[in-house]
């Protein structure tokens, strides 16, 4: 009996470990995404995006990771801020998370600027790569 109940607690001692080590993953994950965003970084946003990612913006656009990299790269779209709510709700497995979150972002989409207040939803899947986007809407707040 005693060993039952030390193996348990092992086992329990271990999930909990690594699910904190999944959500430091995750969030490093998040803010690389927007770093990269930012500095226009192909190399981080190949790897944080998922092949089949679908960004969904809050004007109804939808881009792929193609389309990603490409607009950043000749500056349809810029982003010159992002700015992330601090209370962002996170739900999180072995494989997929999701994240819920307002964030202030500013930039330009062929050459206009926009200044926005979103709710944006995230979801995250868990790669031999680390954690990756596959999905992300938004809505405008105001």
């Amino acid at each position: 009996m005693k060993k039952l109940l030390f193996g348990s607690l092992v086992l329990f001692l271990f999930n909990s470990s690594f699910a904190q080590i999944d959500s430091v993953g995750l969030k490093n994950a998040m803010q690389q995404l927007d770093k990269a965003l930012l500095q226009k970084d192909e190399v981080v946003l190949k790897s944080v995006l998922h092949k089949d990612v679908s960004y969904g913006h809050s004007n109804g656009w939808i881009q792929s990771k193609d389309d990603i990299l490409n607009d950043l790269k000749s500056g349809k779209l810029i982003y010159n801020n992002i700015e992330n709510n601090s209370s962002a709700i996170v739900k999180i497995s072995e494989k997929y998370a999701t994240v819920k979150t307002n964030t202030n972002a500013e930039g330009s989409v062929n050459g206009t600027a926009f200044k926005l207040t979103l709710h944006i939803m995230q979801f995250w899947i868990k790669t031999k790569k680390g954690w990756q986007l596959i999905a992300r809407q938004s809505a405008k707040l105001s």
